[in-house]
């Protein structure tokens, strides 16, 4: 561990040479590049150096012990000594956190896509009550929340809502939601007053940079149409809708919720690019089957993952046996008590991958 954690200060020094280089200070690609692995490593460096500091002191202090001295001196000795000792347990325990490797999407902003499933139009007004968390939750954390597109039913549910989250460390967070979220309650359809079961399935992508996947023109069909549904006057008189096909993956993504071509143009190829760029690396993640089991529900959407229980004001996590007496909180958009929860468990699987190995 602590050979990494020297290659690591010592790639930091020589980050720091390079960042006050005039070649790469005019070279705006390497400038970002670097200063993103700067600022990636410097929590890790600044605390190895705090430990290194501590050890050193406990190093020196520790002899003196042995030392012919006073009551007085050796109690101070002592307390310092009683001091250091849990202090550089506990940095060597927050340095093998900060050792293992980050996912590189983690600061990325995400973009959402909720669907109705099973259960009709309690399904869609599920998916209408999940998308209105997830905004709650963007708005507490001081991120943006930006619709992409939309299919509303005509009571106030989403057969499919696509939105995208603008924030620092936004999918860090939200990785973890990726699967089908089932909700028990009465619908407001249901006049017998019968607990119904119904689905929502959520996919969360990261927003893809061009610097993340080349996808060439000739790769692409498209196609415009009129749009459909409520939206003012543009509506059945201009070929505003806009519908993409990827050719190699025949992924196909449709976007009319705008009423320029061209911004619905540019919606769909956001869309496009983070769900090509997420069946690359759901193909990538197949190959590593050990790597896709420290992950905690990042992969199969077809996973059941959450159950939101309202007669008993209860949500419960699957992949982790956690359950919260606290549903009215949560889909109010207070998430961070069950986010916390699946960030430790991820943490922890990929530490003891990384023992498993070393």
């Amino acid at each position: 561990m602590f050979d990494k954690l020297q290659a690591v200060e010592d790639r930091y020094n020589t980050l720091n040479e390079l960042l006050s280089d005039p070649d790469v200070i005019s070279d705006v690609n390497a400038l970002r590049k670097y200063s993103k692995e700067h600022a990636d490593l410097q929590e890790t460096v600044a605390v190895y150096r705090q430990y290194k500091e501590a050890k050193e002191q406990y190093e020196t202090t520790k002899p003196m012990l042995e030392e012919t001295l006073d009551d007085e001196m050796k109690e101070l000795v002592k307390m310092e000594i009683d001091e250091l000792e849990p202090k550089i347990a506990e940095m060597e325990e927050q340095l093998k956190f900060l050792l293992i490797p980050k996912d590189p999407n983690d600061d990325k902003n995400v973009i959402i896509e909720i669907r109705g499933a099973a259960g009709g139009d309690e399904a869609a007004l599920f998916a209408a009550d999940l998308y209105r968390m997830y905004s709650r939750y963007a708005e507490m954390k001081g991120w943006k929340t930006e619709t992409m597109d939309a299919s509303p039913t005509e009571l106030g549910g989403f057969k499919e809502i696509i939105f995208m989250i603008k924030g620092q460390g936004a999918y860090s967070r939200l990785k973890f939601e990726n699967g089908a979220h089932r909700v028990q309650r009465i619908p407001e359809t249901e006049s017998g007053g019968r607990v119904h079961t119904s689905t929502a399935t959520v996919a969360v992508l990261p927003e893809v940079e061009d610097v993340d996947i080349e996808i060439r023109n000739e790769d692409l069909k498209i196609d415009t149409y009129r749009s459909s549904g409520a939206g003012g006057q543009h509506v059945n008189t201009t070929d505003s809708a806009v519908r993409i096909t990827h050719l190699p993956t025949n992924i196909v993504v449709s976007c009319q919720d705008e009423k320029s071509q061209i911004k619905n143009r540019e919606q769909a190829m956001k869309i496009l690019k983070a769900r090509v760029y997420d069946k690359f690396q759901q193909e990538a993640k197949d190959e590593y089957a050990a790597q896709r089991k420290s992950a905690v529900g990042t992969g199969d959407r077809s996973e059941r993952i959450r159950t939101y229980n309202y007669p008993q004001n209860r949500v419960t996590d699957h992949r982790i046996g956690l359950t919260i007496q606290k549903l009215d909180q949560i889909i109010d958009g207070k998430v961070d008590e069950v986010i916390d929860a699946l960030s430790i468990e991820e943490q922890t699987a990929r530490l003891e991958s990384l023992n498993d190995h070393a």
